[in-house]
């Protein structure tokens, strides 16, 4: 699947579209948007939290929901944190890429 990027209004290719729509979807907060009230993460609900085991487990948990529910062209297979500061997160995603079966590895998704 080919798409338009979103700072350049040029044609993307596969992996960049799938790293484009994976960032919006972590950064766009649930009830943000106008007429799709669910869409998102709720990773804004947990940027700003204490770090701590749960809060990990809780910021891997809604990032594994939110691209189970709006990105049906990856298979998440892993999730993990590269860095976390209160009000900044990067996530680093290991998953199937659904169209042509290859494993893709997508680093250094920041939300915050």
């Amino acid at each position: 699947m080919y798409g338009i990027s979103s700072t350049s209004g040029r044609k993307i290719g596969e992996i960049d579209h799938l790293r484009q729509s994976i960032r919006d979807i972590l950064t766009t907060p649930i009830g943000s948007r106008v007429m799709r009230r669910d869409y998102g993460s709720r990773i804004f609900d947990l940027v700003d939290a204490p770090y701590s085991p749960s809060t990990r487990l809780d910021i891997i948990a809604a990032t594994a929901e939110a691209l189970m529910t709006w990105e049906p062209r990856i298979d998440v297979e892993d999730v993990a944190l590269q860095s976390y500061e209160p009000g900044h997160i990067t996530i680093d995603l290991t998953g199937r890429y659904l169209p042509d079966g290859r494993e893709v590895k997508i680093e250094g998704i920041e939300v915050g």
